[in-house]
């Protein structure tokens, strides 16, 4: 697995939980149950599609994944996502 360094915004929520600057919000367990179920409604996958693109196009779209440090395919999902929620 590969680990990322964090990022300035990253590091100063770790340096206030540290410091113990953060406080629960109310209904904490409530909050924590409805946000599972989105992210559950997110990853579940429903459908596969095979598309076409150029060796180029993939490079790039690889590349573009590495630098927002999530997998290619989340970022091709998200792009299309995107155009369809519109």
């Amino acid at each position: 697995m590969k680990y990322y360094e964090l990022t300035k915004e990253e590091k100063q929520i770790l340096k206030d939980y540290e410091d113990g600057k953060f406080v629960p919000v109310k209904n904490l367990n409530k909050i924590k149950q409805e946000l599972k179920l989105v992210a559950k409604n997110t990853l579940d996958k429903t459908k596969n599609i095979n598309i076409r693109i150029t060796q180029k196009v993939l490079y790039k779209l690889r590349r573009k994944a590495m630098e927002e440090g999530i997998p290619y395919q989340t970022l091709v999902s998200s792009i299309l996502h995107k155009y369809t929620s519109q």
